[in-house]
């Protein structure tokens, strides 16, 4: 980038810490980098060193926009990855706090957890760095006002991430197939959302190799220990106070949040 482009770029990086901080959303900002996706990955990564200094750790990356029904209903075409922070982690069976975020809605996904760096980042060996999976619910949240969000967007918004929740139950790849689980997601209840493997860009495993193919041309490979969110299984659904949700993902199991509200940030 030249160096209208970098400070253009800080600029936006600054103003979406601030509706991260504040919980005042902004304007949409896909112009402001010319609808130039690069740009908005570096706009990310801004965001992220941000939030690292603040004390705030890297567990993962998550993978958005994988299914097309997500796609569908935010008018996007293309997957998208970002970054777990260590504050991002909600227990399974705990609560979030809805205070804390914007618009949230939440979906249930498989999640990949690695034992191994991925310094080659080809099929075979992407799965083979693989320690186990688990299911997880993924709480999704737009800084950008009204969920007006084109890719450059929430990419530079971090692929829209807010928290993520891990169930309990922990499977390696040779004892179950990801592209067959069935996704059933209970809120209060009431079936909200289903879906299945096949809706993550056709298996969860294609999302993983695509974030850690990517990953690796950035020079940021995916590291042992590290989270790997594969994308909605199903349609993604509003999050509001008193919202106890549940996801039963398969031979994954269940993992289950609540949504609080236990305080509200000055606006």
């Amino acid at each position: 980038m030249n160096a209208s482009q970098t400070a253009s770029a800080q600029r936006v990086a600054a103003d979406l810490l601030q509706a991260l901080r504040t919980g005042r959303p902004i304007a949409p900002i896909r112009d402001r980098l010319d609808g130039d996706v690069d740009a908005a990955y570096d706009v990310q990564a801004q965001l992220i060193d941000a939030l690292q200094v603040g004390g705030a750790t890297r567990v993962g990356r998550k993978v958005g926009l994988t299914s097309a029904a997500v796609q569908a209903q935010l008018g996007v075409d293309q997957p998208d990855f970002g970054v777990l922070l260590s504050n991002m982690a909600v227990p399974s069976g705990g609560g979030v706090d809805l205070g804390e975020l914007v618009a949230p809605r939440i979906e249930a996904e498989v999640a990949f957890v690695l034992a191994k760096d991925v310094t080659d980042p080809s099929p075979t060996a992407v799965l083979e760095a693989v320690d186990y999976a688990v299911g997880a619910l993924e709480i999704v949240d737009s800084r950008i006002e009204g969920w007006d969000i084109s890719i450059v967007d929430t990419v530079a918004d971090n692929a829209s991430s807010a928290r993520f929740v891990l169930g309990r139950t922990r499977l390696p790849l040779s004892e179950f197939s990801p592209r067959d689980v069935e996704m059933v997601l209970h809120v209060n209840g009431a079936t909200a959302s289903t879906g299945d493997g096949a809706a993550c860009l056709g298996d969860p495993v294609n999302a993983l190799v695509w974030v850690a193919q990517t990953a690796a041309r950035l020079g940021d490979p995916l590291r042992a220990g590290e989270v790997v969110l594969s994308g909605a299984l199903g349609p993604m659904v509003p999050l509001t106070p008193g919202a106890v949700v549940t996801a039963q993902i398969g031979a994954l199991g269940e993992v289950s949040v609540t949504a609080e509200r236990t305080h509200n940030r000055a606006q």
